[in-house]
């Protein structure tokens, strides 16, 4: 049961491959008459199974990856002690919209049919999910995409949720703390996404503070366990046959702890690939934080 090497010549690529009927060749060869169905049988008596690779090696974390943690924690009980909103926002994967198979099982008398290929041209559409989670209130907040995501994208709905959301229930609110990871459309290092916030903020008057988690810790960013998980958990095993079917079962994802959650349909078309000029640039007013301010940043409204 040694690891046996197979590879390709040319690029030197290895793997190893053992199956039953492999096992039972090499047993022959040794002078055992015996079938693979009996090799089978003997193998978890010698304590051997089908396993499948789990995630648990880590690269090394990014040095500063501690300090920012601690840091986003502190950020966040000094807004909830001020009484200001915190929302963690981020984006759920891209589905597909259209009779496709979805991952997960329910309760039926017979199985769905569904599409037997998941082909892109075979869909109605994409369905991209920005999520906004109060974290405070326990709500939920989540505008479905059907075009690009993009910084502009990310902004129009945040702003859907102050102008729907956030200014009714925080009548008195000046400061908006938002978490957000490292990814695209809420990337760090996105020029698209600081001046959608300014304009955000020069049009709502709020001063909004952005904290950035650090790569490879976007699994807790608060919406992901939170929110994103009991949508999928909802949603599991159901065709995502139309548009309406996904807000519906978005708007009744529910939880015991009182979870409840908005959708809003975005059939906007957001450009991709777009560009600052150096004069949008200039109008962003974005003061970095003492704390790692490459993650960690004020971005102020024009007076």
């Amino acid at each position: 049961m040694q690891d046996a090497a197979a590879g390709d010549p040319i690029t030197g690529l290895k793997w190893t491959r053992k199956t039953l009927r492999a096992l039972e060749c090499a047993l022959r060869r040794k002078g055992f008459t015996i079938s693979h169905v009996t090799v089978g049988h003997l193998l978890p008596q010698l304590g051997y199974a089908l396993r499948v690779n789990r995630k648990r090696l880590t690269r090394e974390h990014h040095p500063d990856r501690d300090r920012q943690m601690r840091y986003l924690m502190r950020k966040r009980r000094a807004f909830f002690k001020e009484g200001q909103p915190v929302i963690s926002v981020d984006t759920k994967k891209r589905e597909l919209v259209g009779n496709f198979r979805n991952a997960g099982r329910t309760w039926r008398s017979e199985a769905m049919e569904v599409l037997e290929y998941d082909y892109p041209s075979h869909a109605d559409g994409v369905a991209i999910p920005f999520g906004i989670y109060d974290l405070k209130r326990n709500a939920g907040f989540v505008v479905i995409g059907t075009s690009h995501q993009t910084p502009a994208f990310a902004v129009a709905a945040i702003r859907r949720w102050w102008l729907k959301e956030g200014q009714q229930q925080y009548p008195q609110c000046r400061e908006l703390l938002l978490e957000a990871d490292c990814g695209t459309p809420n990337a760090y290092r996105s020029n698209g996404w600081k001046y959608g916030l300014q304009q955000l903020a020069d049009e709502c008057g709020l001063q909004i503070t952005v904290t950035h988690l650090p790569p490879g810790a976007s699994k807790w960013n608060p919406i992901e366990h939170r929110l994103f998980s009991q949508i999928s958990a909802n949603w599991k095993g159901q065709p995502l046959v139309r548009y309406e079917t996904i807000l519906k079962f978005i708007r009744t994802t529910r939880t015991d702890t009182g979870l409840r959650c908005k959708a809003y349909l975005d059939r906007t078309v957001y450009q991709t690939g777009q560009r600052l000029t150096s004069q949008q640039k200039k109008q962003i007013n974005l003061f970095p934080l003492r704390v790692l301010p490459k993650w960690n940043y004020t971005i102020k409204p024009h007076d």
